[in-house]
């Protein structure tokens, strides 16, 4: 089986030479979502909290497009540009995931593009 590329309009379009996300071998491997406006492709200011729902929603709208949801995420990686703002984003993060929730790293980068201050990215099971 070879690779399916997937894609949406409801998250922000690729903004270099790489795919919103790819499914290979019962997996869908999302690239990283930062807080991009999915409509006008613009960085969301505000609050890391303001930042992190879209970024949330992003991937929300990724996994719809790909026939999967929260539930079926298995990994996930947290990139953010200061770790004091790890609290706020975890409270939004576990919102998402009520039960069995994947595993995870986070990790703090000295930058992410467009200078926003988180990016995650995601690996899900194909849904059912």
């Amino acid at each position: 089986m070879g690779k399916i590329i997937v894609g949406t309009d409801k998250a922000p379009a690729a903004i270099g030479p790489y795919s919103q996300g790819v499914k290979a071998n019962g997996f869908i491997f999302f690239s990283g979502q930062i807080p991009l406006d999915p409509s006008s492709g613009e960085v969301v200011k505000g609050d890391i909290s303001i930042q992190t729902e879209l970024v949330m929603n992003n991937i929300e709208a990724l996994l719809v497009a790909a026939g999967s949801g929260f539930e079926d995420i298995v990994k996930t990686t947290i990139f953010l540009t200061d770790l004091a703002d790890f609290s706020v984003v975890n409270g939004i993060y576990g919102k998402r995931f009520t039960c069995e929730p994947p595993a995870r790293s986070t990790v703090e980068v000295k930058a992410l593009p467009r200078g926003v201050n988180i990016e995650i990215e995601v690996i899900a099971l194909q849904g059912c």
